[in-house]
């Protein structure tokens, strides 16, 4: 593994990259000014709906192995006006969070989301509780500036991956003409990451990154993905952005959610993901049951209904838990490990407790595999392994034991 210690600064952030693999995966520490403790890279942002996690309440986000947030400002469009949380302070002072990062993007992969038919030169649009609403990027620094999160991307015209290719040209098109704009009106403090999109084209994926790696920014956001492409495609498509990405800058991404998603995110380069995988885990009662340390587990320990589905995840609704007085995985050190059982869980699922959510949220394990060093080796020794064994449905193999690792 090669080092690179070359960093980029902005008021709000700093970031290093400090190992790479053979390939384009790396790891990185990213600083930001409001939180104690560097933030190591890869990182998952956590969802939050107006700035808090849907199910956890602030007292509890300690427990959260995550700083940063991501927010949608679109969120607060049905509530305070702008100048109101302007006059507060921000995101920070209106929360009370002053110790977490924000990271604003306009899209967040569960309510706002873009609808590229209302979308026109003067703005983006975009599906929100308040309705459909055509953001213009005069209206959207308002935000930012009001907001004051210390990482935010600028609008962006998101395709999905079947348009045809002048409509993508001219997404392209708009979302240079909307960065300039923004990077024009944007106001002291706070990390600007210039939108990349370009749908499922090549050409148009390295056209947007040259013109955005052109400008003065202090980190990348990677859209217009989770749209129509498929697997397959996804990573030379990711491939041909981050080429063309200057590699001191971090680069954020949205729109890939399950496990396997990540790891192409991964090995492209990216380093912080937006995903909305632990939100549905959590709305569906499913819990991870892969684990993150080097222990090995064979598919006889797993329950005999859950070999052959999805080991992955366990369904903490069903019947077969009622009685299960163990912990959702053994040896985890989490809260919802150390204090609850699966017996416990399955009664607050099936009785409609919130209580439920809560402590599946702050179980998920998701945030912390990502948080793990070791996934730039498991990128560089297993991706092209784990990409056949997908395929050939033996996804167990891959997220159950590091055997792998060992048989390499």
């Amino acid at each position: 593994m090669s080092t690179n210690s070359s960093p980029v600064h902005s008021s709000a952030m700093k970031f290093a990259v400090k190992s790479w693999s053979n390939g384009r995966s790396r790891a990185g520490l990213l600083h930001l000014d409001c939180c104690p403790t560097p933030i190591e890279t890869p990182a998952l942002l956590l969802t939050t709906r107006k700035g808090l996690p849907l199910f956890i309440s602030p007292d509890l986000l300690p427990s959260l192995p995550s700083n940063l947030l991501q927010v949608s400002p679109l969120h607060f469009l049905d509530g305070l006006s702008m100048k109101t949380i302007s006059k507060i302070g921000g995101l920070h002072q209106l929360l009370g969070l002053h110790q977490y990062g924000f990271a604003a993007v306009p899209r967040d992969s569960i309510q706002c989301l873009p609808e590229p038919n209302g979308t026109n030169k003067l703005g983006a649009s975009f599906e929100t509780p308040c309705g459909r609403l055509l953001i213009k990027p005069k209206e959207y620094m308002e935000m930012i500036t009001s907001m004051r999160p210390q990482l935010w991307a600028t609008l962006a015209d998101e395709v999905p991956a079947w348009v045809s290719d002048k409509r993508n040209k001219t997404s392209v098109d708009r979302t240079i003409k909307w960065l300039d704009e923004c990077i024009a009106l944007s106001p002291t403090g706070g990390a600007v990451f210039g939108a990349i999109v370009g749908g499922s084209s090549l050409e148009e994926r390295q056209r947007c990154s040259q013109e955005v790696a052109r400008r003065n920014v202090s980190g990348y956001w990677v859209g217009g993905f989770g749209l129509g492409e498929s697997m397959d495609e996804r990573p030379a498509l990711l491939n041909a952005v981050t080429e063309a990405l200057q590699e001191e800058k971090p680069r954020l991404i949205c729109g890939l959610g399950l496990p396997e998603e990540i790891l192409q995110g991964v090995a492209a380069g990216v380093d912080l993901f937006e995903s909305t995988y632990i939100y549905h885990l959590t709305v569906g009662g499913f819990a991870l049951t892969f684990p993150l340390d080097r222990i090995e587990i064979n598919a006889s320990n797993l329950p005999s209904s859950d070999v052959g589905s999805d080991p992955r995840k366990i369904n903490l609704r069903a019947t077969m838990y009622r009685k299960d007085t163990t912990s959702i995985v053994e040896g985890c050190t989490c809260y919802t490990c150390q204090n609850h059982t699966r017996a416990y869980i399955n009664h607050l699922l099936n009785v409609h407790e919130m209580l439920a959510q809560i402590l599946l949220e702050m179980y998920c394990p998701c945030v912390s595999f990502l948080s793990s060093y070791d996934i730039i080796v498991l990128i560089q020794i297993c991706f092209q392994s784990f990409l056949c064994l997908l395929k050939a449905n033996y996804f167990l193999k891959f997220y159950l034991c590091y055997s792998l690792l060992e048989k390499k």
